[in-house]
């Protein structure tokens, strides 16, 4: 054999061997954060679920993870420069995921959340545009998995937010922003989409809070009430669930 074959079949043994090598180290940084996320901490979380970009950027699930544990920190970070930017690692990784498997909800999920985020920090023409992209985001998710409580939860805040928004900026919005799809808001539909969530995820603290905002929002205290209550005494499993017990107490002190 020559030397140009051998050394050939040696960079080809070499680059073969470094697949499962390569595809090792994602699993097991996925498994470390997935680990480090069920303990609450996001840090760490985060910080393996980016090593498991590094080593495989085609990893579907890894790129949607980094954009789940990157808004969960935006969603507390007081500094809104740093919250910007968390927003941005969870909208780039969300849109690679879309990429990646655009026939899969947990993608457009992510996606739609990061910039469901992102426009509850801007002002109402700014949030505007971003509702059509949001709501079609949402919309996909629930086409490949009708069962998505996420993504139920997410279209029912956008109808929420939608009629949060003064009539007068709903109608300057469909006449001279070309923003027609507010017309299909309503609170009937929010509450729907809500109550849908909490059937499929009943221990999901954030399904209920917002549900119950749209119960208090709708003028149905008593049920707002309840479930601001049941929120207080729930047991703390997701990363941010004492901020969202901390805004049910809140809430509750309103009503």
């Amino acid at each position: 054999m020559s030397r140009f074959w051998k050394l050939a079949c040696v960079c080809c043994g070499i680059w073969v061997g470094a697949a499962p090598i390569q595809a090792q180290s994602a699993a097991v940084h996925l498994a470390r954060g997935d680990s480090a996320y069920a303990a609450r901490n996001t840090t760490d979380a985060l910080a393996h679920f980016l090593r498991a970009v590094e080593a495989d950027s085609n990893s579907y699930e890894a790129q949607w993870k980094v954009s789940r544990v990157a808004v969960d920190r935006a969603e507390v970070e007081e500094n809104r420069r740093a919250m910007d930017s968390l927003l941005t690692v969870g909208e780039r990784h969300a849109e690679a995921a879309v990429r990646l498997k655009p026939g899969d909800a947990d993608g457009h999920f992510s996606l739609a959340r990061a910039l469901g985020r992102r426009a509850l920090s801007v002002g109402t023409r700014a949030r505007i545009s971003y509702s059509k992209i949001i709501r079609a985001e949402a919309l996909a998710a629930l086409e490949a998995d009708t069962t998505h409580a996420g993504a139920l939860h997410v279209l029912g805040m956008w109808n929420a937010e939608i009629m949060r928004v003064n009539g007068l900026a709903r109608a300057i919005a469909r006449r001279f922003l070309g923003a027609q799809v507010f017309a299909v808001a309503n609170w009937a539909e929010a509450q729907r989409l809500l109550e849908a969530a909490v059937r499929l995820d009943p221990a999901r603290i954030v399904h209920r809070l917002d549900l119950a905002t749209i119960y208090a929002d709708r003028g149905d205290k008593a049920r707002a009430r309840e479930l601001f209550t049941w929120i207080a005494a729930a047991p703390i499993v997701e990363p941010n669930d004492d901020l969202y017990q901390r805004q049910a107490a809140a809430y509750l002190k309103k009503l």
